[in-house]
């Protein structure tokens, strides 16, 4: 008589999959709605409805949290009211129109800007002489200097605000160095102009490396035969620089432009702990910022609301205006 082996784990696990298998049906059309209904359930929770919720806000004046009950259930288990979110008063577009006479608010989209079109152009351009050294077949140890490079977007935003903050005293080390070249101190942290220049250094410090690697990647990509191509017609090393990598690069480079532009509109960390280790406020507030202080400490929801919208509408027409110019291709 044969003896009878128990089914291993592995067996039973095929089997029972076997059967919930046949147990679906197969046919109803419904069923991987079902398997994505998670996702939408936290995508409506948790980004659709404060996105809807905030462009509604932006009509109104906050007045304070709602104690007002909008349904209760009362059973004999249990007992459950839903109560307003916020007190709220229409002022329709008055928000919108406030922006037109808030100096605060000029100064801090004038900060943005001006860091924007400071930083993102000497970011951009370090990150791309740094990725066209790292590309060059005589470099060794590009591994070892891709990763030192690329570390500091590892760094946390507060620390690494606070060390620039550190080094940009007047007794720091930045002006230690300048100062054995003959530079006098320069008021980084008191001065209105040079307190800008703090927040560019820092970020361009940070986010160099990241998008060195982006374009780096993007060098790779380019086919050596069209370099073969262009040494067969003379070109000399800066006219394949710009007849070849220049337009073979143009996706990458648009993207960490954009990437870049949308960054800096988000600053937040970096003007933050600047602007508390001393720096004029004035000076160092950006848009993002502004928005915080305006929601958060002085509970104007409503207005705050109003800026955020603004602010995506700004980033999104430049984003699709760069978008526009650096899609157009010369070729």
């Amino acid at each position: 008589m044969s003896q009878r082996h128990e089914p291993s784990f592995s067996d039973r696990i095929r089997y029972r999959r076997k059967q919930l298998r046949e147990t679906l049906p197969s046919s109803d059309r419904s069923v991987p709605y079902l398997f994505l209904s998670p996702f939408f359930a936290l995508f409506s929770v948790f980004l659709a409805f404060p996105i809807f919720y905030t462009l509604y806000l932006s009509f109104f004046r906050f007045e304070g949290v709602s104690n007002s009950t909008i349904f209760w259930i009362e059973t004999a288990i249990f007992d459950y009211r839903l109560v307003g979110i916020s007190d709220l008063t229409f002022v329709g577009f008055d928000n919108y129109l406030r922006l037109l006479s808030d100096s605060l608010f000029h100064q801090a989209m004038y900060n943005t800007v001006f860091i924007l079109l400071v930083q993102v152009p000497i970011m951009v351009g370090l990150a791309l002489a740094l990725a066209l050294a790292l590309n060059a077949s005589f470099v060794r140890f590009r591994g070892v200097f891709r990763t030192i490079i690329a570390l500091p977007v590892s760094a946390n935003l507060v620390a690494y605000a606070t060390v620039f903050l550190v080094l940009f005293q007047e007794a720091g080390l930045i002006n230690y160095a300048l100062g054995l070249v003959g530079i006098g101190p320069i008021p980084w942290l008191q001065d209105a102009f040079w307190s800008r220049f703090t927040i560019v250094g820092a970020v361009t410090w940070r986010w160099t490396g990241y998008n060195m690697i982006i374009l780096l990647a993007g060098l790779q990509n380019v086919p050596k035969h069209l370099y073969e191509a262009a040494e067969i017609d003379g070109a000399s090393r800066f006219e394949k620089f710009r007849y070849v990598t220049v337009p073979q690069l143009r996706p990458v480079l648009l993207f960490v432009v954009v990437t870049s532009t949308i960054g800096t509109f988000k600053l937040f960390a970096e003007p933050v702990t600047i602007s508390q280790g001393g720096a004029p406020l004035e000076s160092t507030i950006t848009i993002v910022q502004y928005i915080y202080q305006t929601a958060f400490i002085d509970f104007r929801l409503g207005y705050a609301s109003a800026l955020t919208y603004v602010l995506i509408a700004i980033v999104s027409t430049l984003s699709l205006v760069q978008i526009k110019l650096g899609g157009t291709s010369n070729a």
